[in-house]
């Protein structure tokens, strides 16, 4: 049996980050965690603990800054794989010099870009602000292909954790037991994912030929539900039905526009696509691109009235 590739997860410590690590440690691949010392502070403890957390459990702790290019293509040339889970305003930015890393050290077999949502490539049309987390991601696949450099593209649509646990409602954590609110019919269909499967399936591509230079959905059947279907789960799960009200498309676009944070208006149109358009699911997977569920069929995924039961805070 090939010996399993060595990977660095970049970005280990945040939200979706440290479920690809884990995942990582889990399958059995020597897993690296770049430690970026220059950019932890004593108010940042929780970040330092998580790395301490990774180290234990079998990770090993690489220093490097993205104001060192030097450290960084030192840490690449130590693995094969890189995977990118960086988030925040100056994502792109930083995984370009992350590829110029890359393909300075020539040893990379294949990069994953910061991406595990909707496929930015199909999003030109998204609205305004929202169009600028699109436009930022696709800036880093031009730097990736241009400079040759192996690929797979992760789209994992919705993490259950974030929508799940709200049933879709904007500014919620937990789900309601009186009221919900259904954007416009509620029937238009999404995808939910299990943060640990997000880890899972996105792992097992790493040595899989079939995922080089392609992007990987992950549309598990079971989870594939509209925001009215999941609220039933959940009421069927209470023993109670919600009471629902609902929002136009037109009055929910007035909303976008009338809101005065700029990061609310980004959210906002993240799921008017979401709900409205029905953008996870209005399209065929074409030839140059793969499910993952189709090829890893051994996967156990959460299902969705599992991942009910976790938000049960009753």
């Amino acid at each position: 049996m090939d010996e399993k590739s060595k990977v660095l997860i970049v970005g280990a410590t945040g939200y979706i980050g440290q479920y690809l690590a884990r995942a990582s440690l889990s399958a059995g691949h020597r897993t690296y965690v770049l430690c970026r010392p220059d950019k932890l502070r004593r108010e940042q403890m929780a970040k330092v603990q998580k790395l301490l957390q990774l180290k234990a459990g079998g990770a090993f702790l690489l220093e490097g800054s993205f104001d060192d290019f030097e450290s960084l293509v030192s840490a690449v040339r130590q693995v094969d794989v890189v995977i990118s889970a960086i988030n925040g305003p100056d994502m792109a930015n930083l995984q370009i010099k992350l590829v110029q890393a890359i393909k300075e050290a020539g040893n990379i077999k294949k990069f994953y870009p910061s991406e595990f949502g909707t496929d930015p490539s199909l999003m030109g049309h998204a609205l305004a602000p929202g169009n600028v987390t699109f436009v930022e991601k696709m800036k880093v696949r031009k730097a990736i292909e241009e400079a040759r450099i192996p690929f797979t593209y992760i789209s994992a649509n919705c993490f259950g954790g974030v929508f799940i646990g709200s049933l879709c409602q904007l500014g919620k954590l937990f789900p309601s037991k009186d009221s919900v609110l259904l954007y416009g019919d509620g029937n238009v269909k999404a995808i939910f994912l299990d943060e640990n499967d997000v880890g899972t399936y996105t792992i097992k591509t790493i040595d899989d030929p079939h995922t080089l230079n392609k992007t990987v959905y992950f549309r598990p059947k079971e989870n594939i539900l509209s925001q009215r279907e999941l609220v039933q789960e959940w009421e069927k799960l209470i023993g109670k039905e919600l009471e629902k009200t609902s929002i136009s498309e037109q009055d929910f676009l007035n909303s976008i526009s009338a809101e005065k944070d700029y990061f609310e208006q980004i959210g906002r149109g993240h799921f008017y696509h979401f709900f409205y358009e029905g953008c996870l699911t209005n399209f065929e997977i074409g030839n140059g691109a793969e499910e993952a569920a189709l090829l890893y069929p051994d996967v156990n995924y959460t299902r969705v009235k599992i991942l009910c039961v976790t938000c049960r805070f009753i």
